[in-house]
């Protein structure tokens, strides 16, 4: 990006879901295409929980924005801002290595307030066999409530332009 770039010149946000109660239901995601985009960073957002209500991001690819074909999307790195009463204290990211999984968890994140970050590339989906979509994903949390919000930030488009003018993400 030049000095001169805007930042919605070359990213495109999309509401995944929330902020929700995640304790009421699953929370899905809607579904992003890479098509038009070489990058996605989901962002987590949460607020402080009750122990024990952990959430469990999951992530899977699809052939397409209606979903009907999909499969997991692993990923090892994760990096996460946690705090125990507010995130303004939090000025650094913490990188999380983990094995290749399409779901991550932190078994002390349910009492923390929280922002995690999961980031692909489009190459990192199965290109070959046309999966081209990303949807995320947050489980129902358990009984205590626990607001949740997630997005998407599409980057490094195929096309720069005006804002108004980037391709949209939301459909094929």
């Amino acid at each position: 990006m030049g000095p001169n770039t805007n930042f919605l010149e070359q990213a495109q946000v999309v509401w995944g879901f929330g902020p929700v109660n995640m304790a009421t239901a699953a929370n899905t995601g809607d579904v992003v295409s890479l098509k038009n985009y070489r990058r996605c960073l989901i962002l987590f957002v949460k607020g402080i929980g009750t122990a024990g209500d952990d959430p469990t991001l999951t992530v899977l690819q699809g052939t397409d924005v209606a979903f009907g074909t999909n499969k997991a999307l692993t990923f090892t790195t994760v990096y996460h801002k946690m705090d125990l009463t507010s995130l303004n204290q939090i000025g650094q990211w913490t990188k999380v290595t983990q094995a290749a999984a399409n779901t991550y968890t932190d078994a002390t994140s349910a009492e923390q307030a929280a922002i995690w970050a999961v980031e692909f590339k489009a190459e990192d989906l199965d290109l070959a066999n046309n999966y081209d979509c990303i949807r995320a994903s947050v489980a129902d949390i358990g009984t205590n409530s626990q607001l949740g919000a997630l997005m998407y930030v599409l980057s490094d488009p195929v096309f720069s332009m005006a804002p108004a003018d980037m391709a949209s993400a939301i459909v094929d």
